[in-house]
Protein backbone atom coordinates (compact mmCIF):
# COMPACT_ATOMS: atom_id res chain seq x y z
CA UNK A 1 0.00 0.00 0.00
CA UNK A 2 1.81 3.06 -1.19
CA UNK A 3 0.50 6.64 0.81
CA UNK A 4 0.57 9.74 -0.59
CA UNK A 5 -0.60 13.12 -0.60
CA UNK A 6 -0.76 15.67 -3.57
CA UNK A 7 1.17 18.79 -2.47
CA UNK A 8 0.91 22.30 -4.55
CA UNK A 9 2.73 25.55 -5.15
CA UNK A 10 2.70 27.45 -2.05
CA UNK A 11 3.63 31.08 -0.91
CA UNK A 12 6.27 32.14 1.03
CA UNK A 13 4.09 33.53 3.37
CA UNK A 14 2.33 30.87 4.09
CA UNK A 15 4.92 28.41 3.98
CA UNK A 16 6.25 30.27 7.18
CA UNK A 17 3.10 29.87 9.08
CA UNK A 18 3.08 26.50 8.30
CA UNK A 19 6.55 26.37 9.75
CA UNK A 20 5.07 28.17 13.06
CA UNK A 21 2.46 25.84 13.24
CA UNK A 22 4.69 23.14 13.02
CA UNK A 23 7.27 23.99 15.85
CA UNK A 24 4.03 25.08 17.84
CA UNK A 25 2.65 21.34 17.52
CA UNK A 26 6.53 19.86 18.09
CA UNK A 27 5.77 21.79 21.72
CA UNK A 28 2.78 20.76 22.48
CA UNK A 29 4.26 17.02 21.56
CA UNK A 30 1.65 16.54 18.54
CA UNK A 31 4.05 14.55 16.05
CA UNK A 32 3.32 13.24 13.00
CA UNK A 33 6.28 10.03 12.31
CA UNK A 34 6.03 7.40 9.00
CA UNK A 35 7.43 4.21 8.80
CA UNK A 36 9.32 3.58 5.45
CA UNK A 37 9.53 -0.42 5.36
CA UNK A 38 10.80 -2.40 2.58
CA UNK A 39 7.87 -5.01 2.83
CA UNK A 40 5.07 -5.75 4.86
CA UNK A 41 4.85 -9.10 3.46
CA UNK A 42 7.47 -10.70 6.32
CA UNK A 43 5.87 -11.14 9.92
CA UNK A 44 9.58 -8.76 11.26
CA UNK A 45 8.34 -5.74 9.55
CA UNK A 46 4.62 -6.20 9.79
CA UNK A 47 5.48 -6.59 13.72
CA UNK A 48 7.27 -3.30 14.00
CA UNK A 49 4.50 -1.84 12.29
CA UNK A 50 2.17 -2.92 14.68
CA UNK A 51 4.37 -2.02 17.32
CA UNK A 52 5.34 1.99 15.71
CA UNK A 53 1.23 2.16 15.42
CA UNK A 54 0.47 0.89 18.94
CA UNK A 55 3.33 3.16 20.43
CA UNK A 56 1.76 6.53 18.07
CA UNK A 57 -1.66 5.73 19.23
CA UNK A 58 -0.98 5.73 22.62
CA UNK A 59 0.93 9.18 22.53
CA UNK A 60 -1.55 10.59 20.22
CA UNK A 61 1.14 10.93 17.40
CA UNK A 62 0.02 10.83 14.05
CA UNK A 63 1.52 7.99 11.73
CA UNK A 64 1.13 6.56 8.37
CA UNK A 65 3.32 3.46 7.06
CA UNK A 66 4.69 2.75 3.49
CA UNK A 67 5.51 -0.01 2.10
CA UNK A 68 7.20 -0.56 -1.62
CA UNK A 69 7.10 -4.51 -1.12
CA UNK A 70 10.88 -4.59 -2.27
CA UNK A 71 10.85 -2.20 -5.29
CA UNK A 72 13.61 0.44 -4.92
CA UNK A 73 11.94 2.97 -7.65
CA UNK A 74 8.24 2.29 -5.34
CA UNK A 75 10.52 3.31 -2.12
CA UNK A 76 12.27 6.25 -3.46
CA UNK A 77 8.73 7.51 -4.29
CA UNK A 78 7.68 7.18 -1.00
CA UNK A 79 10.76 9.00 0.29
CA UNK A 80 9.90 12.07 -1.35
CA UNK A 81 6.24 11.43 -0.69
CA UNK A 82 6.93 11.68 2.73
CA UNK A 83 9.42 14.96 2.17
CA UNK A 84 6.53 16.38 0.80
CA UNK A 85 4.07 15.48 3.63
CA UNK A 86 6.73 17.08 5.81
CA UNK A 87 6.82 14.24 8.96
CA UNK A 88 8.31 15.21 12.06
CA UNK A 89 11.02 12.05 11.58
CA UNK A 90 10.56 8.95 9.60
CA UNK A 91 11.72 5.13 10.26
CA UNK A 92 13.24 3.64 6.79
CA UNK A 93 14.42 0.43 6.17
CA UNK A 94 16.09 0.33 2.78
CA UNK A 95 15.17 -2.17 -0.07
CA UNK A 96 18.77 -1.68 -1.16
CA UNK A 97 21.19 0.10 1.68
CA UNK A 98 22.83 1.66 -1.01
CA UNK A 99 20.34 2.87 -3.97
CA UNK A 100 18.69 5.66 -1.33
CA UNK A 101 20.53 8.38 -0.90
CA UNK A 102 18.08 10.29 -3.37
CA UNK A 103 15.28 9.92 -1.00
CA UNK A 104 17.49 10.35 1.96
CA UNK A 105 18.72 13.34 0.43
CA UNK A 106 14.83 14.98 -0.07
CA UNK A 107 14.15 14.23 3.22
CA UNK A 108 17.06 15.93 4.84
CA UNK A 109 16.48 19.17 2.01
CA UNK A 110 12.36 18.88 3.84
CA UNK A 111 13.77 19.15 7.21
CA UNK A 112 12.48 15.55 8.21
CA UNK A 113 14.38 13.59 10.68
CA UNK A 114 15.62 10.14 9.29
CA UNK A 115 15.77 7.62 11.41
CA UNK A 116 17.51 4.13 9.45
CA UNK A 117 16.11 0.68 11.39
CA UNK A 118 17.18 -2.47 10.97
CA UNK A 119 19.40 -2.45 7.96
CA UNK A 120 21.96 0.27 8.00
CA UNK A 121 22.47 2.25 4.79
CA UNK A 122 25.98 2.31 3.46
CA UNK A 123 28.75 4.52 5.39
CA UNK A 124 28.63 7.33 2.97
CA UNK A 125 25.17 8.09 3.14
CA UNK A 126 25.16 7.85 7.06
CA UNK A 127 25.64 11.66 6.87
CA UNK A 128 21.92 11.62 5.99
CA UNK A 129 20.07 9.70 9.10
CA UNK A 130 20.00 11.01 12.50
CA UNK A 131 20.80 7.46 13.98
CA UNK A 132 21.05 3.77 13.01
CA UNK A 133 19.08 1.28 15.24
CA UNK A 134 19.32 -2.43 14.92
CA UNK A 135 20.00 -5.75 16.66
CA UNK A 136 23.39 -6.36 16.29
CA UNK A 137 23.89 -8.75 13.67
CA UNK A 138 27.55 -9.39 14.07
CA UNK A 139 26.81 -10.46 17.84
CA UNK A 140 23.56 -12.67 16.85
CA UNK A 141 25.51 -14.61 13.97
CA UNK A 142 28.64 -14.86 16.70
CA UNK A 143 26.26 -16.37 18.96
CA UNK A 144 25.55 -19.00 16.47
CA UNK A 145 29.38 -19.87 15.34
CA UNK A 146 29.85 -20.42 19.10
CA UNK A 147 26.89 -22.54 19.43
CA UNK A 148 28.22 -24.64 16.50
CA UNK A 149 31.33 -25.09 18.16
CA UNK A 150 29.62 -26.63 21.17
CA UNK A 151 27.50 -29.07 19.00
CA UNK A 152 30.76 -29.86 17.24
CA UNK A 153 33.68 -29.33 19.33
CA UNK A 154 35.87 -31.98 16.49
CA UNK A 155 34.53 -30.12 13.36
CA UNK A 156 31.81 -30.42 10.93
CA UNK A 157 30.78 -30.07 7.21
CA UNK A 158 28.80 -27.13 6.73
CA UNK A 159 26.93 -25.31 4.53
CA UNK A 160 26.46 -21.81 4.49
CA UNK A 161 22.99 -20.11 2.96
CA UNK A 162 23.71 -16.28 2.53
CA UNK A 163 22.34 -12.98 1.37
CA UNK A 164 25.42 -10.37 0.15
CA UNK A 165 22.98 -7.77 -0.99
CA UNK A 166 21.60 -7.09 2.58
CA UNK A 167 24.61 -5.53 5.01
CA UNK A 168 22.75 -7.21 8.23
CA UNK A 169 23.01 -10.11 6.87
CA UNK A 170 26.62 -10.15 5.87
CA UNK A 171 27.37 -8.75 8.89
CA UNK A 172 25.93 -12.11 10.57
CA UNK A 173 28.03 -14.27 8.28
CA UNK A 174 31.14 -12.25 9.32
CA UNK A 175 29.95 -12.92 12.62
CA UNK A 176 29.34 -16.12 12.94
CA UNK A 177 32.59 -17.37 11.28
CA UNK A 178 34.11 -15.31 14.04
CA UNK A 179 32.14 -17.33 16.44
CA UNK A 180 33.80 -20.64 15.11
CA UNK A 181 37.05 -19.00 16.26
CA UNK A 182 40.14 -21.12 16.88
CA UNK A 183 37.95 -24.19 15.84
CA UNK A 184 36.90 -22.56 12.42
CA UNK A 185 40.13 -24.64 10.72
CA UNK A 186 37.85 -27.68 12.00
CA UNK A 187 35.24 -27.16 9.57
CA UNK A 188 34.94 -27.38 6.53
CA UNK A 189 32.80 -24.97 4.19
CA UNK A 190 31.02 -27.49 1.64
CA UNK A 191 28.90 -24.68 0.20
CA UNK A 192 28.24 -20.80 0.63
CA UNK A 193 25.41 -19.56 -1.50
CA UNK A 194 22.77 -16.76 -2.09
CA UNK A 195 19.90 -18.21 -0.57
CA UNK A 196 17.83 -14.23 -0.90
CA UNK A 197 16.57 -14.90 2.30
CA UNK A 198 13.57 -16.89 0.88
CA UNK A 199 12.18 -20.14 1.73
CA UNK A 200 12.45 -21.36 -1.62
CA UNK A 201 15.08 -20.54 -3.41
CA UNK A 202 17.20 -21.66 -0.18
CA UNK A 203 15.15 -25.05 -0.03
CA UNK A 204 16.37 -25.39 -3.98
CA UNK A 205 19.90 -24.68 -2.75
CA UNK A 206 19.90 -26.98 0.21
CA UNK A 207 18.58 -29.98 -1.97
CA UNK A 208 21.03 -29.48 -4.47
CA UNK A 209 24.06 -29.03 -1.56
CA UNK A 210 22.48 -32.13 0.31
CA UNK A 211 22.63 -34.25 -3.19
CA UNK A 212 26.36 -33.00 -3.99
CA UNK A 213 27.47 -33.54 0.03
CA UNK A 214 25.52 -36.18 1.38
CA UNK A 215 27.76 -36.32 4.26
CA UNK A 216 26.84 -32.34 5.13
CA UNK A 217 26.48 -32.09 9.17
CA UNK A 218 24.73 -28.83 8.99
CA UNK A 219 23.45 -25.13 7.70
CA UNK A 220 24.28 -21.90 8.79
CA UNK A 221 21.37 -19.62 7.45
CA UNK A 222 21.05 -16.02 8.09
CA UNK A 223 17.23 -15.97 8.41
CA UNK A 224 14.21 -18.17 9.56
CA UNK A 225 12.88 -18.33 5.98
CA UNK A 226 16.40 -19.44 5.01
CA UNK A 227 16.59 -21.66 7.51
CA UNK A 228 13.27 -23.36 7.22
CA UNK A 229 13.89 -23.83 3.39
CA UNK A 230 17.31 -25.82 4.27
CA UNK A 231 15.07 -27.48 6.92
CA UNK A 232 11.89 -28.65 4.53
CA UNK A 233 15.17 -30.01 2.10
CA UNK A 234 16.74 -32.28 4.84
CA UNK A 235 13.11 -34.04 5.73
CA UNK A 236 12.70 -34.27 2.14
CA UNK A 237 15.98 -36.42 1.85
CA UNK A 238 14.94 -38.10 5.52
CA UNK A 239 17.61 -36.33 7.18
CA UNK A 240 16.26 -34.53 10.23
CA UNK A 241 17.92 -34.75 13.46
CA UNK A 242 21.08 -35.85 10.95
CA UNK A 243 22.03 -32.46 9.74
CA UNK A 244 21.68 -29.33 11.95
CA UNK A 245 19.63 -26.44 11.11
CA UNK A 246 21.17 -22.54 12.59
CA UNK A 247 19.35 -19.66 12.07
CA UNK A 248 19.22 -15.75 13.17
CA UNK A 249 15.37 -14.46 13.83
CA UNK A 250 13.79 -16.17 16.32
CA UNK A 251 10.55 -15.29 14.59
CA UNK A 252 6.95 -17.23 15.17
CA UNK A 253 7.51 -19.69 12.66
CA UNK A 254 11.58 -20.15 13.75
CA UNK A 255 10.07 -20.48 17.52
CA UNK A 256 7.93 -23.08 16.42
CA UNK A 257 10.78 -25.32 14.33
CA UNK A 258 13.32 -24.71 17.51
CA UNK A 259 10.73 -26.60 19.46
CA UNK A 260 9.76 -29.17 17.19
CA UNK A 261 13.87 -30.22 16.23
CA UNK A 262 13.65 -28.79 12.78
CA UNK A 263 15.97 -25.75 14.22
CA UNK A 264 18.97 -26.65 16.30
CA UNK A 265 19.69 -23.17 17.45
CA UNK A 266 18.65 -19.91 16.69
CA UNK A 267 19.94 -16.45 17.97
CA UNK A 268 17.22 -13.73 17.75
CA UNK A 269 16.17 -10.62 16.24
CA UNK A 270 14.96 -7.72 18.16
CA UNK A 271 11.84 -5.77 15.78
CA UNK A 272 9.82 -4.95 19.00
CA UNK A 273 13.13 -3.39 20.84
CA UNK A 274 13.72 -1.84 17.36
CA UNK A 275 10.44 0.24 16.88
CA UNK A 276 10.08 1.21 20.66
CA UNK A 277 14.06 2.96 20.66
CA UNK A 278 13.17 4.24 16.95
CA UNK A 279 10.19 6.21 18.39
CA UNK A 280 11.87 7.03 22.17
CA UNK A 281 14.65 8.30 19.76
CA UNK A 282 12.44 10.30 17.81
CA UNK A 283 10.91 12.16 20.48
CA UNK A 284 14.19 12.97 21.97
CA UNK A 285 15.19 14.51 18.69
CA UNK A 286 11.76 16.65 18.78
CA UNK A 287 12.70 17.57 21.89
CA UNK A 288 16.27 19.07 20.87
CA UNK A 289 18.50 15.90 23.01
CA UNK A 290 21.31 14.27 20.82
CA UNK A 291 20.86 10.75 20.66
CA UNK A 292 23.62 8.49 19.84
CA UNK A 293 24.55 7.55 15.72
CA UNK A 294 24.52 4.10 16.47
CA UNK A 295 22.49 2.22 18.52
CA UNK A 296 22.97 -1.37 18.44
CA UNK A 297 20.15 -4.02 20.36
CA UNK A 298 21.83 -7.32 22.15
CA UNK A 299 20.47 -10.52 20.74
CA UNK A 300 20.70 -13.83 22.34
CA UNK A 301 20.52 -17.54 21.58
CA UNK A 302 16.97 -18.28 22.22
CA UNK A 303 16.43 -21.56 24.46
CA UNK A 304 13.67 -24.11 23.72
CA UNK A 305 11.80 -22.90 27.01
CA UNK A 306 11.99 -19.41 25.59
CA UNK A 307 10.17 -20.09 22.49
CA UNK A 308 7.25 -22.09 23.75
CA UNK A 309 6.36 -18.89 26.34
CA UNK A 310 6.94 -16.95 23.60
CA UNK A 311 5.99 -18.99 20.40
CA UNK A 312 3.37 -16.68 18.78
CA UNK A 313 5.59 -13.80 18.89
CA UNK A 314 8.95 -11.37 18.09
CA UNK A 315 10.67 -9.59 20.76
Amino acid sequence: MTACTLVGCTSKSAMENKDSRKEAAKKDGDYSFAFLTNTLNNTFQSSMNEKFEELCKDEGYEYTCFDPDYDLNTQLSQLSDAANQEFDAVFVIPVDSAGIRQGLQELNDAGVKVINVDTAVIEDDRDLVETVIGTNAYQAGELVGEQMVRDYPDGARIAVLDFPSNESCVDRVDGFFSGLGDNKSKFDIEAQQDGKAALDDSMKLAEDIIQANPDIDAFFCINDPSALGAAAAIQAANKTGEIGVYSIDASPDGKAALIDGSFTAVACQVPLGIAETAVESAVSLMKGDTIEKEIWLDSHLVSVDEAKETKDKWQ
